[in-house]
């Protein structure tokens, strides 16, 4: 028989496995999200320029090159949420490794038929529609398989470690693929973005499915419903994000500002550190909450960026604006996710990215055309304002769940 006494001498030793165990799970999962943005990195600092130099095309051409990705990934996001219900989170990051895969194959294409520009131009913008699809599966599927795996109480700590993932790679990706363009030419960083996804399939092949739940489906629309309004939030959030990643590049040489890649790996270090320190804040604090303080803090970092007028004032912005971005897609997302039932959660979670893949892909276009006319500098205040307005956002949300949840509590009473 076990006596008090023994159970409380065990219970710390048993935490600490239970919680080392629950990290390696996460860990084990969000890996493949690793990879899959380890391969988006890779091109994002080089992409525009070799658009817009090598082949010749318009700045807005080049921001296109990259949104293109974003666009894929908007229209595949709810049908692959469905796909990671209905099928598995497993065989959903498989596919997404495998998309992954072919994007590299026809991005090693587009460098090699560079002396054909509208035809190199034509491989590239298929190569980042592949490239979208992937970062649906992965990002969803991984995040789905992650909760499967530690429970949805896991939920924060699933997302948040998924996006150390995402920025970190991003962070590592884009010095690396400016190191690879600089030594080996744009064709190298298609044939490393095929042999890194080839090289993780086998790894995902490997590693143990979660349980489809047989429950019968929310409805979608029901879903999106719920969702919506977050989602909103998180696409005006997304917004200076979506600006730095595309145009950092174009907005250094425009002032003839040189490391420009260094700017958005400053941006992902100070995210991914975010997400290490402070992560656990929303279940301490609330989504709402770490959302709105976020929002505001990287509503300062776009404004420095705005007004830069050297490498160390912009840099200073893109480290502001990811410490304050580094929460707002967790902090929002499990306030999103918490409004539906659990067999549709990874339904909600598609279109919950929905919209930060909306943010991404408007801003390459619209932003092209705004620094087309008003410079780049303004593209930055724009995304300010934007952050701004989430805030307000974040607010009226906190606000009505306050109220959904005072009325629930009253129901009893009246009955």
């Amino acid at each position: 028989m076990r006596t008090p006494m023994a159970d409380a001498s065990r219970s710390p030793a048993t935490d600490h496995g239970r919680q080392s165990g629950v990290l390696l799970s996460i860990l084990s999962t969000v890996a493949f999200t690793f990879i899959a943005y380890l391969t988006i990195g890779l091109s994002l600092a080089v992409l525009p320029g070799f658009v817009h130099t090598n082949l010749g095309m318009s700045a807005m051409l080049a921001g296109l090159a990259i949104s293109v990705q974003y666009v894929a990934t908007l229209l595949s996001r709810p049908h692959v949420g469905r796909m990671a219900d209905a099928k598995g989170p497993k065989r959903t990051v498989m596919t997404g490794l495998t998309l992954c895969a072919a994007s590299g194959a026809l991005l090693l294409l587009g460098a090699l038929a560079s002396s054909w520009p509208w035809l190199s131009l034509g491989l590239i913008f298929l190569a980042r529609l592949a490239l979208g699809c992937a970062e649906s599966c992965v990002g969803t599927g991984a995040i789905t398989w992650g909760m499967g795996q530690v429970g949805h109480h896991h939920t924060a700590r699933v997302i948040s470690w998924n996006g150390v993932a995402t920025y970190g790679a991003i962070a590592a990706g884009a010095p690396l693929g400016v190191m690879i363009d600089h030594h080996y030419g744009f064709a190298a960083i298609g044939a490393v973005s095929l042999l890194l996804p080839l090289v993780a399939l086998p790894l995902a092949r490997l590693k143990r499915a979660t349980t489809v739940e047989a429950e019968e489906r929310s409805p979608f629309r029901t879903v999106a419903a719920r969702v919506v309004p977050y989602g909103i939030g998180l696409a005006l959030g997304s917004i200076g994000f979506g600006c730095i990643a595309t145009f950092i590049t174009l907005f250094y040489a425009s002032h003839g500002w040189d490391n420009a890649a260094f700017a958005l790996t400053v941006f992902g270090v100070v995210f991914v550190g975010v997400r290490f320190i402070f992560g656990r804040t929303i279940n301490w604090l609330g989504g709402y909450r770490v959302a709105m303080a976020s929002l505001a803090i990287e509503a300062i970092g776009l404004i420095t960026l705005c007004l830069a007028t050297n490498t160390h004032m912009a840099t200073m912005g893109a480290a502001i604006a990811g410490l304050g971005f580094s929460l707002v897609f967790p902090a929002l997302g499990v306030e999103a996710v918490h409004r539906v039932p659990a067999h549709s959660r990874g339904s909600a979670l598609g279109v919950y990215s929905v919209f930060m893949d909306v943010a991404m892909a408007l801003t390459g276009p619209f932003g092209g055309w705004i620094a087309s006319g008003m410079g780049y500098n303004a593209i930055y205040g724009l995304a300010a304002v934007a952050a701004v307005a989430a805030v307000i956002l974040a607010l009226v949300l906190q606000a009505q769940a306050a109220r959904e949840a005072s009325m629930t509590k009253a129901v009893p009473a009246d009955s």
